[in-house]
């Protein structure tokens, strides 16, 4: 088993909003990034493993799937299926441009006291308020939000799909996430709620990592702009993770929040 391998994670949707320390790597993976054909169709595998890109632990739910097209409107992703380790479907490309593809999730979990009893429970704000006793003894409640996703582009890149919406952690792209080159440096942004996120540590890891012995492993530090720039050794597929707590929750009950962000990207060859 190899050191760098994390703890088991939860199931279902709440995978993409669980903390890395305690998460195995989630992740979506498309067929190709960039394409030059008129309505081209891309496939893309979704899963929840120790290793870069392999199916080996379970796979990451489709129910908060989001796919935005290059007008910045929502586009169907087709065929989906969930099996015993990813989950896969497919994007039609009918528009030219750069389209984002994101699994989105948001939840709260809680622990209380029944007698001599823990009870755990997972599940919605409107759950919550439902299924959580009022006057839980013990009442431990944490806010969670996550994002795993990627970029595929036809044709031109665009950046309508890239813009943010204010809500949890994402990342701006300020080099395009599509043209992104081996030997060259790579800058984006990561904001929380809109707002830059500054001194937050970024994990950058390229994929093949059952093959080698050594992680490989890049960490870089967001600066006060909530900027980061990456110089990638070698083309491939990359994977990056961020994560946050704070305070800021929308539910009384919850006294701190766990933000992560995850993204795929492809790095070319020059």
């Amino acid at each position: 088993m190899k050191t760098f391998r994390h703890l088991t994670l939860a199931a279902l949707s709440l995978a993409a909003i669980a903390t890395p320390a305690a998460a195995h790597r989630q992740w979506l993976l498309p067929s190709a990034t960039v394409l030059s054909g008129n309505s081209d169709w891309v496939t893309v595998d979704a899963a929840v493993s120790n290793d870069l890109f392999y199916f080996e632990h379970q796979p990451l739910r489709l129910t908060n799937l989001q796919v935005i097209g290059p007008n910045g409107q929502p586009v169907e992703a087709q065929n989906k299926a969930t099996g015993r380790y990813r989950s896969t479907f497919d994007v039609q490309l009918t528009q030219p441009g750069t389209y984002r593809i994101a699994s989105v999730n948001a939840g709260l979990s809680a622990s209380w006291k029944e007698g001599t009893e823990t009870k755990r429970w997972r599940g919605t704000a409107e759950g919550f308020a439902k299924e959580v006793p009022a006057n839980a003894t013990d009442l431990n409640v944490m806010q969670a939000a996550g994002r795993v996703e990627t970029f595929v582009t036809a044709k031109a890149p665009s950046t309508d799909a890239l813009k943010p919406t204010g809500q949890g952690m994402e990342m701006v792209p300020v080099t395009h996430p599509n043209d992104i080159v081996a030997g060259e440096a790579a800058t984006f942004q990561l904001l929380i709620d809109g707002a830059p996120a500054k001194d937050i540590e970024v994990e950058v890891v390229p994929g093949g990592i059952r093959y080698r012995d050594k992680l490989g492993d890049v960490k870089v530090k967001t600066d006060a702009e909530g900027k980061f720039s990456v110089t990638w050794p070698t083309a491939g597929m990359y994977w990056i993770e961020a994560s946050a707590q704070d305070n800021k929750t929308s539910v009384p009950q919850a006294k701190s929040r766990r933000l992560s962000y995850v993204a795929t990207l492809e790095v070319m060859s020059q």
